[in-house]
């Protein structure tokens, strides 16, 4: 618990969870809450805690456990933060955001705009009921990084199938909140991109931004900031603000002295930073000492507008505060100007080659002169110098012929930073945060410069493996195609689009995945590399036809057999274009996937020998992402075909394959899609066990975590089949959040999910939730696979244990042999058997045939053998082969089976078997 603020139990476990770096999806699964709960708790904690962002109250949260221990922070002056007068502009900048959805703060550096703002908004919090949301933009140095910035501010993870802007503006598209984005001027262009798509799609969103310059949007407001206030009605907000700092300092200024000051603020313009610099010199220059040392500099400012005398006011003050530094100290102010993020005395000692005791010293002294801002951290005190004072020290940087030198300095410093975080352990999210705009600001510094082209390449490198671990993955694929660029080696270059593709393929973007490989596949060509090419055409072909679902422009059956012959003339003898090439053609010519493209009647035999072929050809070269691969087109095959127990087994071998592989972006492509095939395969012979084993793991899965509809889907539906009442309902609350944020999109994966809450909500007679499952459902769309396959297959649940046995029979008319395409793939065994019970109960006069039929089909499928077998029971009217039949459900994990079964037995069993529902949850 915090001290000194009212937090509830629930805040506290999400403080935690937010000090881990964890985002509000992440959050939400984690501890079984809504995103919009956690966010209303996160907005709940920054007024408690009175932090103005996410970072800050990242701060305030203990420690993880495993973490190692924190260095102490050394005494040092407290942060000069409180604010000071401005009543009349506070007024006015909340009357104008209450008016008007976008309203630019704007004034010159040093004026204040970021600290009006921020009152400004925190005194406004009240009236979002989404909450006030503080965006720092000093440390972006790219553009096209400010919606990652925002999104780290709201607590968003990417979403897979968008980039982080779309990401954004779904999160916000129904939000009242107030968006503050501040030091917008180095990176307009960006912040003018996202504030259109945002206030166009986000109507109850309002924009606070601060800039030194209008950022000439739509709906665009201008307020301009003016300076402290000299006199007003006697009081001055300069003066008061000069006499509050000369306090903090240890120094009181007596009222009769308030002339003097005034005269100082006067000179100064008003401007905020320029007071706050002379304050700090009041200890040691007295305000005769300040008068005079301003005077000479500031007799110089002639000529040009008001609001440029006051830029140079602050100008004026930076440089005599700097004259009166040590040597040393000036130094050191310059070089740690290339810190684009708060930093340690550790990291400016490596960084200008000095000893970090004496660098502590210098930057506490720093701190006492206002020039820097300190704060104490759980890795120890962090420094940040104010935007105008970095860009200051900048300037002082190239002066003193330093910059080149010192930037070099400070991206080895980012190299060493970013091989350090090879290593992930519980506090890594939290370290890797705490660098990674620098790592960014470097690498965009030496991307442009020839001579820092391979250490640019490097970070590069690193930086796409470290955002990839962070599931940062649309910077992950934009990091691996930008050292693409930087290598001069085009085999290195090969490597890294072939990377890309993999984490494009961690997006579900199958357009960016097909276009990265064929960028590779002229790589390669271009390396000497005729093998390695011929590989990455046919794997492009594959893509085309394995992950068709997930393109925008989907390439046609034509040209993905002209890539097919191109890497045939390419592949020469080498065994791993060989394989590549054979499962192209497993893909293409015979549709082994199913591919929207793909021939309309493939044949069954010549596509299993295709796919069998790319197994063991792939198998031979020895890379196990390849083999898994093939063996995925031969699961698809074998599907197809009927044969659901080589289904499961080939769907297991991948698993077993890919299980004990490290982390990488193609790795993870190839985890996922075999999670969701092996617990679909193992449902459909009956290994319930399994496939909720497998498909916990894959709701599991971090790469998910920001598409809980996708994460959840499998387990929903293999609980709802269990009989995992409790598990259902807790699923779905995330899955349906996650729908609704991602845009409710009509996904084909995600309709069996839908179908089995709703079943679940018809089993427990709750007639609202199952009407609004069954909403979902339909703008799920209800295709052919529907009506045959999982629909048929929950409808008949449902009405067999409502007693409506005709009616279940009636809903699978179609014999399973007409129909095999559409429940073959895991429903044809549910489907039997549950045909075969509504005939029985039905009074059907040919169940008896029915059994005979079904028993030889599910044989060896321990659910629908027990179903079957309970069938045969009934119609026998054996009540000790009927009950036998429960310990049987039992072992196959099917606890509501087995409830039915003592219900449908009678008598006293039927008492045990209504209290064994009712344990479960249901009616």
């Amino acid at each position: 618990m915090v001290a000194g603020a009212d937090i509830s139990p629930r805040e506290a476990e999400v403080l935690e969870l937010v000090g881990a770096h964890l985002s509000n999806a992440e959050i939400g699964a984690r501890l079984y809450i809504s995103v919009r709960t956690v966010e209303s708790h996160v907005s709940s904690l920054l007024r408690k805690l009175e932090v103005p962002d996410r970072r800050a109250l990242a701060q305030r949260a203990p420690e993880p456990a495993g973490a190692g221990p924190s260095h102490p922070a050394p005494v040092l002056p407290a942060s000069l933060t409180s604010f000071i007068g401005r009543e009349s502009e506070r007024a006015e900048l909340t009357e104008m955001i209450k008016a008007h959805r976008q309203v630019t703060a704007v004034g010159p550096g040093g004026v204040g705009k970021t600290r009006l703002a921020s009152a400004v908004a925190a005194q406004a919090a009240g009236e979002y009921s989404d909450g006030v949301w503080f965006v720092d933009l000093v440390p972006v140095t790219d553009p096209g990084m400010i919606a990652a910035a925002v999104a780290g501010a709201l607590g968003l993870g990417e979403q897979p199938g968008r980039d982080m802007t779309a990401s954004v503006v779904a999160a916000l598209a129904d939000r009242h909140a107030l968006l503050v984005l501040d030091n917008c001027e180095h990176v307009v262009d960006g912040a003018t991109l996202l504030l259109e798509r945002l206030l166009v799609t986000c109507p109850r969103v309002t924009v606070l931004a601060t800039s030194r310059a209008r950022l000439m949007v739509p709906f665009e407001r201008v307020y301009q900031v003016p300076p402290l206030s000299l006199t007003v009605d006697g009081e001055s907000d300069a003066v008061a603000l000069f006499m509050e700092r000369a306090a903090a300092v240890g120094w009181p200024l007596d009222p009769p002295l308030r002339d003097q000051i005034a005269a100082i603020c006067e000179r100064l313009d008003g401007m905020a930073l320029a007071i706050e610099l002379a304050a700090a010199r009041y200890p040691t220059l007295g305000l005769d000492g300040i008068t005079a040392a301003l005077s000479h500099p500031l007799r110089m400012l002639t000529g040009g507008s008001r609001a440029d005398e006051r830029h140079r006011s602050v100008r004026a003050a930076l440089d005599w505060s700097h004259t009166l530094l040590e040597p040393a100290d000036q130094a050191l102010l310059r070089r740690a100007s290339v810190f684009v993020a708060p930093f340690t005395a550790a990291a400016v000692a490596e960084v200008a080659g000095s000893e970090e005791g004496l660098v502590a010293d210098g930057l506490a002294r720093l701190a006492e002169q206002s020039l820097l801002v300190v704060a104490a951290s759980p890795g120890g005190t962090q420094y940040r110098a104010l935007e105008t004072i970095r860009q200051y020290g900048t300037e002082r940087l190239a002066e003193a012929g330093e910059l080149i030198d010192a930037r070099s300095r400070h991206l080895r410093w980012c190299l060493t930073r970013a091989a350090g975080l090879k290593a992930v352990r519980v506090d890594w999210r939290a370290r890797f945060d705490a660098v990674a705009d620098d790592l960014r600001a470097a690498l965009a510094w030496a991307a442009d410069r020839p001579e820092q082209r391979t250490d640019a390449y490097d970070l590069a490198r690193h930086l796409a493996e470290l955002t990839f671990t962070r599931h940062l993955t649309g910077e992950s694929q934009r990091r691996y195609e930008q050292a693409a660029a930087l290598t001069a080696d085009p085999a290195a270059g090969a490597s890294m689009l072939r990377q890309a593709a993999a984490v494009a393929g961690c997006r579900t973007i199958g357009d960016d995945m097909y276009r990265l490989r064929r960028a590779a596949a002229d790589a390669a060509r271009s390396s000497g590399d005729s093998a390695g090419a011929a590989a990455d055409l046919a794997t492009a072909a594959t893509i085309a036809f394995r992950f068709s679902t997930t393109f925008v422009r989907l390439p046609s059956r034509e040209e993905t057999l002209a890539l097919i012959t191109e890497a045939r003339e390419l592949a020469g003898d080498d065994p791993a274009a060989q394989a590549a090439v054979a499962l192209a053609e497993a893909a293409v010519l015979t549709d082994a996937f199913g591919a929207a493209q793909g021939p309309p009647g493939n044949a069954v035999p010549e596509t299993i020998a295709r796919a069998e072929r790319a197994v063991e050809l792939t198998h031979r070269t020895g890379d196990p992402l390849a083999e898994s691969a093939a063996l995925d087109a031969l699961t698809g095959a074998q599907s197809w075909a009927g044969d659901t127990f080589a289904t499961a087994a080939t769907a297991r071998r991948r698993i077993t394959l890919l299980s004990s592989l490290p982390i990488s972006p193609a790795g993870t492509h190839e985890l996922i899609d075999a999670l969701g095939m092996v617990t679909e395969a193992a449902l459909g012979a009956g290994d319930v066990p399994g496939a909720r084993r497998w498909a916990r793991q894959l709701a599991d899965h971090p790469s998910l975590a920001e598409v809980g509809h996708r994460a959840t889907c499998r387990l929903l539906m293999v609980d709802a089949l269990a009989g995992n009442i409790d598990e259902v309902l807790t699923g779905s609350v995330r899955f349906l959040d996650a729908w609704r944020r991602a845009g409710s999109p009509a996904r084909s994966l995600l309709r069996p999910a839908a179908a089995a809450v709703a079943m679940i909500h018809g089993l427990r007679a709750d007639h609202d939730a199952q009407r609004e499952w069954q909403e979902v459902l339909n703008q799920l769309g209800t295709p052919l696979e529907h009506t045959y396959g999982y629909g048929a297959v929950f409808d008949a649940i449902l009405l067999l244990h409502r007693g409506q046995a005709p009616e279940a029979l009636e809903r699978m008319t179609p014999e399973p042999r007409q129909v095999w395409k559409w429940v073959t793939w895991i429903w044809h065994h549910w489907y039997v058997a549950l045909r075969t019970e509504a005939a029985v109960l039905a009074g059907s006069p040919d169940a008896r045939d029915r059994l005979a039929e079904a028993r030889t089909t599910v044989a060896g499928n321990p659910v629908a053998d027990a179903m079957v077998e309970r069938a045969q029971a009934l119609l026998d009217n054996d009540q000790e082969r009927l009950l036998a039949t429960v310990a049987a459900f039992d072992t196959a994990g099917c606890r509501y089976q087995s409830a039915r079964t003592l219900v449908l037995a009678g008598g006293d069993h039927a008492a045990r078997g209504a209290a064994a529902l009712a344990d479960l949850g249901l009616a």
